[in-house]
């Protein structure tokens, strides 16, 4: 099969989005198939990986997101050459793969990552969050009900999406982890190297530092367990727009001495300082399907989250992690106080995130979605024939 992977933009921004397409890419071009993906950007940009095929756009502010319409013309010749297209952004790549796919009767799959309405609320704050909201709900039905299979990478969206009059079939189909190196044995990046001392309780946040991430709220239930206990220590991997003002409010809370910010980590090394760690917290309530938990976990390492589309279909709470109910910081600062000081039943929860994660492996995910994209094109291709009848 010959597969367009279709997204607003890809490398180098770094996204869950991003992972998920160069993964998928990766196995399902090891079973035997071309994988292209088809996006926007810097077209002198050298990529690491083949068959990336970029068209121009107008850069927008610092988002990593370059803005047009259309794609060039090579990219149109090769799109139409695609025995599937794969949406990964529904507006604009959505609206190519119509333009350019659907009149062929080239089968288009689109994956919702994202919780659309949450992030226009945070990165248009000038609007009203009705905005966001209203856009999703005009948009979203009418793009499912025009193409041929929609995927939810958890049972949580595929419920959001429902709520929006989303009334095509939407299919489960989870993202996958390349598990594999986060379940090898590796050596721990030391507690010294960190700025730690050995026996810290040391909880750790790996991903991205942007305003979706709710990393404030964070910190303030941090300084609250840290208020309480003398030797715990939170590690901040990853980078992102708004470090700087994470960085400043540490000061501010005095916890400079608590609190490390490692910047941006190389991937292949993230096994080494996730098995640092005794347990990963995160308070977004924006995931969809969050592949950092799910390598956490691959990990050994129980989570604190917030019950929420994504985080709550992932994570069992008591089982592999704790759960705060909703957004509420007494009962969040309450959840890590526990997995701090309950160290049988966190490395009892642990145990079990790890085999939790097993699910999640991208040789697994990834010969389902090859599953649904030979049945799609068994439905397509008798039609195509009639056409050409025709």
């Amino acid at each position: 099969m010959r597969i367009g992977m279709m997204a607003d933009l890809y490398k180098p921004h770094v996204s869950g989005v991003t992972m998920y397409i160069s993964l998928n890419k990766r196995f399902i071009e090891q079973a035997g198939h071309e994988v292209f993906v088809f996006t926007f950007g810097d077209v002198d940009y050298e990529d690491d990986e083949s068959n990336v095929i970029r068209s121009p756009g107008i850069p927008v502010a610092e988002t990593g997101l370059y803005l047009n319409f259309r794609y060039n013309r090579r990219a149109q010749r090769l799109l139409k050459s695609m025995d599937i297209v794969h949406v990964n952004h529904p507006i604009t790549s959505g609206h190519l793969a119509l333009r350019y796919a659907q009149p062929l009767g080239i089968p288009i799959v689109f994956t919702n990552h994202t919780r659309y309405d949450l992030y226009a609320q945070i990165y248009t704050p000038m609007l009203p969050d009705v905005v966001g909201e209203s856009v999703v709900r005009a948009y979203l039905p009418s793009f499912c009900k025009s193409i041929d299979l929609v995927i939810a990478p958890s049972p949580g969206l595929r419920d959001v999406l429902q709520s929006y009059g989303v009334q095509s079939n939407v299919e489960v189909i989870p993202n996958g982890v390349d598990i594999s190196p986060f379940q090898a044995p590796v050596e721990p990046v030391s507690r010294a190297e960190l700025g730690f001392r050995e026996d810290v309780t040391l909880l750790t946040y790996m991903g991205r530092l942007g305003p979706e991430k709710n990393l404030p709220f964070l910190l303030r239930a941090f300084g609250g367990v840290a208020s309480a206990f003398d030797q715990v220590g939170l590690l901040i991997l990853g980078d992102g727009p708004v470090r700087d003002d994470l960085e400043d409010r540490v000061r501010l809370m005095g916890l400079t001495d608590r609190v490390r910010f490692t910047g941006l980590i190389p991937y292949t090394q993230m096994p080494r300082y996730l098995a640092a760690a005794d347990a990963f917290v995160t308070a977004s309530v924006t995931e969809v399907h969050p592949l950092s938990v799910i390598e956490s976990m691959a990990a050994g390492l129980p989570v604190v989250g917030i019950r929420s589309p994504g985080v709550g279909d992932t994570v069992e709470d008591g089982v592999s992690g704790l759960l705060a109910p909703k957004e509420d910081l007494a009962d969040f600062t309450a959840k890590l106080a526990r997995m701090i000081g309950e160290v049988d039943n966190r490395k009892r929860m642990g145990e079990q995130a790890r085999a939790v994660a097993q699910s999640y492996a991208i040789e697994h995910t990834a010969q389902i979605l090859l599953d649904r994209y030979e049945q799609l094109l068994q439905v397509a291709r008798p039609k195509a024939q009639k056409r050409l009848v025709r």
